[in-house]
């Protein structure tokens, strides 16, 4: 069983799949909301 094959095709490898995809999303998801956050003009002066 191949590498490739394992990953795609057991249970593990969709949920390790997933895994990394939802982190990943979640740093771009981040990294675009923090950079909106720095742009922003200070509220308290």
């Amino acid at each position: 069983m191949g590498i490739m094959e394992m990953l795609f095709a057991t249970d593990i490898g969709l949920l390790s799949m997933f895994t990394i995809g939802f982190i990943l999303a979640m740093a771009v998801f981040f990294i675009i909301w923090y950079n909106k956050k720095i742009n922003e003009p200070n509220q308290g002066e």
